[in-house]
């Protein structure tokens, strides 16, 4: 029977072979989008064998899927420090927005999937996220409450619900950036002006 501290090395160069395929997968997909990428493409950028990517991850919809998931998990964690650089509930809210907002707009692989290959893309965001947005949805009203509750705040009415409409707004800008409202200048305004007011209001 092997070790605890045999077990936990085992998981750990698991754990590292894994994310060298995702990674690798990220740079592909960057570089050439999603479907001129082979599963061989990945492995032999990873510096593994195609049979270590089917094993570790699976197929070329099971890779997306991986890479995906790991950008909305990091994504969150860049959200969990943002309560405690703001003061006030409104720059809170206005920082989650931002944050957001930007970092799926400048995404590489978000932006070349758009461009190229939408109906790839498109339905991970849509009609087959609805894992991505409800995880989203709970982490944004958890971040909320934290900001209040370190504020000594009360929780305004419905929070959970307010956070779901304000997350159905945030997904329509990244999908539809274009419209009459200028959302190229100054997110941070826009989201202190409509957001906070939909989420803070009692």
């Amino acid at each position: 029977m092997p070790s605890p501290a045999a077990t936990s090395e085992d998981a750990a160069k698991s754990g590292f072979v894994e994310e060298r395929i995702l990674d690798a997968a990220l740079v592909q997909f960057g570089q050439v989008g999603v479907k001129k990428t082979t599963i061989e493409d990945i492995a032999r950028r990873a510096g593994v064998d195609r049979v270590t990517v089917y094993r570790r991850i699976g197929s070329r919809d099971d890779v997306v899927s991986a890479v995906t998931g790991r950008e909305v998990r990091n994504l969150l964690a860049e959200l969990a420090e943002l309560p405690a650089r703001h003061d006030t509930l409104e720059d809170l809210v206005a920082g989650i927005f931002v944050t957001v907002v930007t970092r799926w707009r400048t995404h590489p692989l978000v932006e070349r999937m758009l461009a190229l290959e939408p109906d790839r893309l498109l339905p991970q965001l849509t009609t087959g996220g609805a894992g991505v947005f409800l995880l989203a949805v709970a982490a944004t009203t958890e971040l909320l409450r934290g900001g209040l509750r370190a504020k000594a705040l009360p929780e305004p009415p419905n929070l959970d619900i307010r956070v779901e409409i304000a997350c159905r707004i945030v997904h329509s800008v990244i999908l539809q950036p274009v419209g009459t409202i200028d959302l190229d200048n100054d997110l941070a305004a826009f989201a202190r002006t409509h957001l906070a007011p939909l989420l803070t209001a009692r």
